[in-house]
């Protein structure tokens, strides 16, 4: 909405030093083995959104345990239809992708009410939590395949509920919520990460990230301008959670369990290769999709 669009217009100078000083990620490197298959973790249908676009299809696993107001927001709507055929309307390089406007423009929203934000969330001793370093006194790891930042396990005995504070972080694919200037003004329109941005982390609320089609949202028509605003832009054709879907036309995909060995592995070995440049944003999950057994209904 139109905080964003005001963001990316004032850090849109920064981008070419963003793209100048760009390294490969870990997928670049040589690949470690094939982790064995009681490795892998089988991402809930309720919790994969299946978003087909007219460059093809992204697939998102929703993290309802870090936003739980956001992903029932987008449930709802995918549920209602209300997402299909609305445009990229917003994509500019180097930086993300935004959808979820029936008017096109920026401005529209759905019929339902603001959303609450849910920049920061609490995380309690039964989340499951991989750490992978430790910068400044945090620790930054994974909830899922959602990268985070959260306050050490050691602070949880000190806290009223035995929890502390978490945050999602914008590594490229992490799905983000647009708002307003208020921060209780999301309402239907998201984003997609096309590259790292630490500085949208606790001002955007993070419901999910891309598990499969980052490249698509990389190939998206970009605007020409400063706003990103695209003349002739691409497309969500179809928006489901894959629950919804009839059985021959769900998606399977699973990803590679953060608490297993073979990731340990794959964290050391970023961590090796980038030094002290490491950012959890090196580290791509691996991910293995089974495709639906039927084509997509129209």
């Amino acid at each position: 909405m139109k905080a964003l669009k005001r963001l990316a217009a004032a850090l849109t100078p920064a981008l070419a030093a963003v793209t100048a000083g760009a390294t490969p990620t870990l997928a670049q490197e040589a690949a470690p083995p094939a982790p064995p298959p009681a490795e892998w973790r089988a991402v809930a249908p309720e919790n994969l959104l299946v978003i087909d676009t007219s460059r093809g299809r992204v697939l998102v696993e929703m993290a309802p345990e870090i936003a739980p107001g956001h992903v029932e927001r987008i449930r709802l709507l995918a549920s209602r239809g209300f997402y299909d055929n609305l445009a990229w309307h917003r994509v500019i390089d180097w930086f993300m992708a935004q959808t979820g406007d029936p008017l096109g423009t920026g401005d529209g929203q759905s019929w339902y009410p603001d959303l609450k934000a849910e920049f920061t969330f609490r995380r309690g001793p039964d989340m499951a939590f991989t750490p992978v370093s430790a910068p400044a006194g945090s620790l930054r790891g994974f909830i899922g395949s959602v990268p985070v930042e959260t306050q050490p396990d050691a602070l949880m005995a000190g806290t009223p509920d035995h929890k502390v504070h978490g945050w999602g972080v914008y590594c490229p694919g992490v799905a983000g919520m647009a708002r307003d200037e208020g921060a209780d003004t999301a309402n239907s329109q998201f984003f997609l990460m096309r590259q790292p941005y630490p500085s949208l982390d606790k001002r955007y609320t993070v419901w999910g990230r891309v598990v499969s089609g980052l490249e698509v949202v990389r190939s998206l028509k970009a605007g020409g301008t400063p706003d990103g605003i695209v003349p002739d832009p691409d497309r969500m054709t179809r928006v489901r959670v894959a629950s919804d879907l009839p059985q021959g036309e769900r998606p399977s995909v699973t990803v590679l369990n953060t608490a297993s060995p073979t990731f340990q592995t794959l964290a050391q070995r970023a961590r090796q290769a980038r030094g002290a440049d490491f950012s959890i944003c090196d580290i791509d999950l691996p991910v293995q999709v089974t495709p639906a057994s039927t084509a997509p209904s129209p």
